[in-house]
């Protein structure tokens, strides 16, 4: 039984060195933009800027491509290992930075689609009134 689990783990390592590894992942910001309270090219800035390759930022390169995708959508696509973790959490550190972090959220909708969205208020004013 020892042989059968050691080949299992050796299928699940990561991809070999030569093997070229394309994520692409899509940031949907179109409703705050639509309402005038998230700069999309502010985040995209942010984005470039913050970004670590290699254990250094600014050192994007060719690796990580950052564009614009009209109506409030930023799109990442990265040539090599890229978390999408990596990318709400730093999407969430730009939102705490501009003062947004109150009332929106970043969900994740499918796999590598983030979306912001406004926290739902409507049952707190319910609530005030019934006290």
């Amino acid at each position: 039984m020892a042989p059968a689990t050691a080949k299992r783990a050796s299928q699940k390592t990561a991809p070999k060195k030569g093997t070229k590894v394309t994520k692409k992942f899509i940031i949907n910001a179109s409703q705050p933009a639509n309402d005038k309270i998230f700069d999309v090219t502010a985040f995209e800035k942010f984005l470039h800027d913050r970004i670590k390759v290699e254990g250094r930022t600014g050192n994007l390169g060719d690796t990580i491509q950052i564009s614009q995708q009209g109506d409030g959508k930023i799109e990442v696509i990265a040539h090599q290992e890229f978390s999408g973790r990596y990318l709400k959490y730093l999407t969430k550190k730009f939102l705490k930075k501009q003062q947004l972090r109150d009332w929106l959220r970043v969900v994740s909708t499918s796999k590598g689609v983030y979306e912001l969205r406004f926290f739902n208020v409507v049952n707190d004013e319910a609530d005030e009134d019934e006290d």
